[in-house]
């Protein structure tokens, strides 16, 4: 156990028995206990392997490489349909813990073989995201946004057409886009 991770487990009042338990089922796997992203992560050799985290509604174990992993009881979830390789085991109680301890001990042994073996994800290409047609409009008009946007590095690029794609009404779209124009110039990603 790392002491550095000990507050997340004190602060997660709702979740506390919960993560606990998962944190001793992780550790007794042999991963290394780590801090990153403000959650408690687990890795081997210096790639993270698993990651626990808590949510209003559940608490759950992120396996990194879980689009790799086998899935035998099929409690391996995709949080959204963007998410291309990570996969969750999400828990309401302290009880469906215990009851899959062993099946957890499991899983976590084969994302461990999945990072020995090197196994890595090919990842869809922005190319292959769909495009607004608000943006894309605004692309074909304009080269000089166009070039900015092919210029930004692949997460840039997919971070604005999840953003521009996410709102549901044209107009909104086309707001985003205008908002955002200038930070695609000036080679930023959304975040910047």
């Amino acid at each position: 156990m790392n002491p550095k991770v000990d507050f997340y487990f004190a602060k997660a009042k709702k979740w506390q028995e919960d993560i606990e338990l998962l944190r001793t089922i992780v550790l007794d796997c042999g991963l290394k206990e780590e801090l990153k992203w403000g959650c408690p992560c687990y890795s081997l050799e210096g790639a993270n392997i698993v990651l626990i985290h808590v949510f209003k509604e559940y608490c759950a174990l992120l396996f990194f490489k879980g689009a790799l992993m086998n899935d035998p009881k099929g409690i391996l979830i995709q949080q959204t349909k963007n998410v291309q390789v990570p996969r969750q085991v999400r828990f309401t109680s302290a009880k469906e813990i215990t009851k899959l301890k062993s099946i957890l001990k499991s899983y976590i042994r084969n994302a461990i073989e999945v990072e020995k073996a090197g196994l890595k994800v090919e990842l869809k290409k922005t190319s292959e995201y769909e495009m607004p047609e608000e943006f894309k409009n605004k692309l074909d008009k304009n080269a000089a946004l166009k070039k900015a946007f092919k210029a930004l590095t692949p997460g840039r690029q997919k971070g604005y057409l999840f953003y521009f794609s996410s709102a549901k009404q044209s107009k909104t779209r086309e707001t985003r886009v205008e908002k955002y124009i200038p930070q695609i110039m000036a080679g930023k990603g959304i975040d910047d």
